[in-house]
């Protein structure tokens, strides 16, 4: 009866033991997911000097993460494409809105990880202590960048006036708050650069402007806080701070399909899903369920260089706006316009991208296409694309495309367009800069850029519906320039369409101006991944475990252990 009696109660204590370890276990688990009260800890509470003291200080419990970043394209803004073999990233490649990052660096480089990049030779000095780890992780309204700081916020007692004359004064930063407001990285922390990429919000991408950092349903299923609440990393999801989702060829990609598959794939419920499902063999998610971008913000649609230089009454660089109040001629710039609501232009896209930087030739009797997004049909699938013209200078002579020196690196800098509004000046010592061999002959060529549209998901409900593809009157797809022959073109511009596509199980049921039922897409976010007990963990468990056995026996003992 005693043995039995003890036998019990030990069975019973390692049941309660491993119970309760379990408990303490998984409760580290989550502590571990969870990003801790920076505000806490005292090597963050200041004051620092300098950002740089506040890397140093970061790195005492995170003595890798500026390594990794140091590693990334984010920090070096350089990319051997390892197919051409061309060096891309921003610091190589030509674009037609703001041209070229050298020999503008104090201005470009208010949107690069790091601290002082100031001019070419930041990556010769730099340390690791240069690496910004606040403009990720701080909190943006605490902290914030200085636009012509080379990557520095505004420090000492007074405000800084950016643009000059503008009256706009940007305020210095409290380095210890910024510090201890410190999260993991949230929508307004990418979209600190990403939204106001090309010089100001919406410039650029089409598809991300501010209205992105607290998006409505309407704007994007996914991001919206009224929806699923998504941030950029739960699709970006770093590696050792290597961030994926370039386009650069070799660069690792995200796609639809990283979530939306398996049980969670689309188009399951709906009636004609056999169809849509057929049609993701040639297009791209994003080609339906992004029926217009630009639906927040007004995005810039062409950048015209060559009529900058115009000065108003009071010598200053001329402004003009529309109605809406877009600025639709800047002395500083030149001539743009801007749309909302636009309807994507679409093409093949097989996953290659190739650029043009200085040292390419061109044909100057053509648009000249900056990003040309591979592809054609049998070759990759239809995605939506933002299209930026633009007319830029370029070497007459050698055709080649120009760097020009537009911003100030100094208050001694006379060659820099914005300074002598002489672009001879601006061009020689641009193209000096980089190296590169430059005739003394300019003029301008048109050109065009083009952006893939990823973001700006819509609800199913407002996704495009097929007969605003398969019709004969300005229907979206352009099947002749997607390499469609006439027939082809005839079978497939009337609903239902009668080329290769499977006969719908049943009608439409909706309104012509609205799409039909698909199945509601997954309403969590992609999972963060499941940390790993450390070693200590595990051993912390084990003694918990013991220590509760113990104790059991112990308390058994005294209770009733002396009677035999």
């Amino acid at each position: 009866m005693f043995k039995t009696r003890w036998m019990i109660v030990f069975i019973l204590a390692l049941a309660l033991a491993f119970a309760l370890a379990g408990v303490f276990s998984q409760q580290a688990v989550v502590a571990q997911t969870q990003t801790p009260d920076h505000s806490v800890f005292p090597q963050l509470a200041g004051p620092f000097e300098k950002p740089t003291d506040v890397t140093a200080a970061c790195l005492t419990c995170h003595p890798n993460a500026a390594k990794e970043i140091m590693g990334t394209v984010h920090w070096k803004w350089s990319y051997t494409d390892p197919i051409t073999g061309q060096e891309l990233g921003k610091n190589n490649v030509i674009n037609n809105y703001c041209i070229a990052l050298p020999a503008n660096e104090p201005r470009c480089t208010s949107c690069h990880v790091g601290y002082g990049y100031k001019d070419k030779t930041f990556f010769e000095t730099a340390t690791e202590n240069n690496v910004d780890c606040l403009v990720c992780h701080a909190d943006t309204a605490i902290y914030k960048k200085f636009p012509a700081g080379a990557g520095n916020p505004v420090l000492g007692a007074e405000p800084k006036e950016f643009p000059a004359g503008s009256g706009k004064m940007w305020n210095p930063v409290d380095l210890a708050k910024a510090a201890q407001s410190v999260r993991k990285p949230g929508r307004d922390n990418c979209g600190s650069c990403h939204f106001f990429g090309g010089g100001g919000d919406a410039v650029k991408h089409g598809d991300l402007d501010a209205t992105m950092g607290t998006p409505a349903k309407d704007l994007d299923v996914h991001m919206s806080p009224d929806t699923m609440n998504m941030t950029c990393s739960n699709c970006h999801q770093a590696d050792a701070h290597n961030v994926p989702g370039m386009i650069y060829n070799g660069e690792a990609r995200v796609a639809c399909e990283d979530c939306h598959t398996g049980d969670q794939a689309p188009h399951q419920k709906s009636a004609l899903g056999a169809t849509l499902t057929q049609h993701t063999e040639n297009l791209a998610c994003q080609t339906c369920h992004i029926p217009a971008f630009a639906r927040g913000e007004a995005t810039k649609m062409s950048w015209d260089w060559s009529t900058a230089g115009e000065k108003g009454e009071d010598g200053k660089p001329l402004v003009k706006k529309d109605e809406a109040g877009h600025v639709i001629y800047d002395g500083q710039k030149g001539t743009f316009t801007s749309e909302q609501n636009v309807r994507p232009y679409y093409q093949w896209w097989n996953g290659q991208t190739m650029f043009l930087t200085v040292n390419d030739k061109i044909d100057p009797s053509q648009v000249v296409t900056l990003s040309d997004f591979q592809g054609a049909r049998g070759d990759g699938k239809i995605y939506p694309f933002k299209r930026f013209t633009g007319k830029q200078p370029y070497d007459k002579i050698n055709n080649t495309l120009i760097v020009p020196n537009l911003f100030p690196n100094s208050p001694e800098d006379a060659d820099a367009y914005w300074k002598g509004y002489d672009w001879q000046k601006a061009i020689t010592s641009g193209m000096t800069y980089v190296g590169a061999e430059y005739s003394g002959e300019y003029d301008f060529v048109e050109t065009e850029f083009f952006w893939v549209q990823n973001h700006q998901v819509a609800p199913k409900e407002n996704a495009v519906q097929c007969q605003e593809c398969h019709t004969a009157e300005s229907g979206r797809l352009d099947f002749t320039a997607l390499g469609y022959n006439a027939e082809e073109v005839a079978a497939l511009t009337v609903f239902p369409p009668t080329l290769g596509q499977p006969e719908p199980t049943a009608e439409p049921t909706v309104a012509p101006t609205e799409v039909p039922a698909v199945v509601e897409q997954p309403t969590q976010p992609a999972a963060e991944p499941t940390p790993v007990p450390t070693a200590e963990g595990g051993s912390m468990t084990m003694w918990i475990a013991l220590a509760i056995v113990a104790l059991v026996i112990v308390v058994a003992y005294l209770a009733f252990g002396r009677k035999k």
